[in-house]
């Protein structure tokens, strides 16, 4: 069901892959509120994945980019305003990917080359995005720019490893550049942290099954899907979240909050008996 929250305005959506992607499913619910997009990702990425498939379906215009590349992004946000006809209302940063975890490399014996390429992509990136569309003034006035983190920023996570310093970085990037960004032409910039979701990127990390099984046990209204992050996306898109920015906004089931919840404890139970009534309804306080 459409509200038209985005009805007139203009996006660009990094990082769409296939339909596990969350800036796929942005992307789908974006042109659904009355939007129009751009959609970017590397020529790999596009090669490899489905984006010609969604752009066709969306009509929308796929321009091919590093986002690690200043030059690439200069024609992403130029090209993206000249095909759009007018500045950008929005943009997505769903971008991230860590060679040490795909090489299996452990925190405490990282490859440094690794590291500065996991930064670069998932975090620096984020910057030269910013910087660039600032620079070229490709922003409209109030419009928001939203990064998608984990709660590894502020946590440690078995297996998350490096990805963990990215997301970190990405946060404090959105809090810097979102202050100067706002008192200069009101552009708000948040970071969303995302429950753990089953995406391409997603499978690369160890356990990810297992975490995605313990947190949706911690969570109090269970992991949040891609679908379900793609409408929070929305609204910080719309002019309803006007006063919105340099925040990082949990988006995972109330799992941030959580020390022990009675699903997770049960992991090291034999079973729920001692915690139901006479009835034999469970007792969650």
């Amino acid at each position: 069901m459409s509200h038209n929250l985005l009805k007139g305005k203009r996006g660009v959506i990094f990082g769409a892959l296939n339909d596990m992607s969350i800036a796929w499913k942005v992307a789908e619910k974006a042109v659904e509120e009355g939007a129009i997009i751009t959609l970017s990702n590397t020529p790999m990425a596009i090669r490899m994945g489905e984006v010609d498939a969604l752009g066709k379906k969306l009509n929308a215009q796929i321009i091919p980019a590093d986002a690690t590349n200043v030059e690439d992004l200069e024609n992403v946000f130029k090209q993206s305003v000249e095909i759009l006809g007018g500045k950008i209302d929005f943009v997505l940063h769903s971008i991230g990917m860590s060679p040490n975890v795909r090489k299996k490399r452990t925190y405490d014996d990282l490859d440094y080359g690794m590291l500065e390429k996991t930064l670069d992509i998932s975090a620096v990136s984020f910057h030269k995005m910013l910087q660039v569309a600032k620079k070229q003034d490709a922003i409209a006035e109030c419009g928001s720019v939203v990064a998608l983190s984990y709660v590894a920023a502020q946590r440690t996570f078995f297996g998350y490893n490096d990805m963990a310093d990215a997301k970190s970085l990405l946060e404090s990037i959105a809090r810097s550049f979102g202050y100067i960004y706002g008192r200069e032409k009101g552009v708000r910039i948040n970071t969303i942290s995302q429950s753990p979701t089953p995406t391409t990127a997603g499978s690369g990390v160890k356990g990810m099954d297992n975490l995605l099984d313990f947190s949706n046990k911690m969570s109090p209204l269970g992991n949040a899907s891609a679908k379900e992050c793609a409408d929070y996306c929305i609204t910080l898109f719309s002019d309803l979240t006007r006063k919105v920015t340099m925040q990082n906004l949990f988006h995972d089931g109330g799992f941030s909050s959580m020390g022990m919840s009675l699903r997770a404890m049960n992991q090291y139970s034999k079973g729920l008996e001692e915690y139901t009534d006479e009835s034999g309804n469970i007792i969650y306080g």
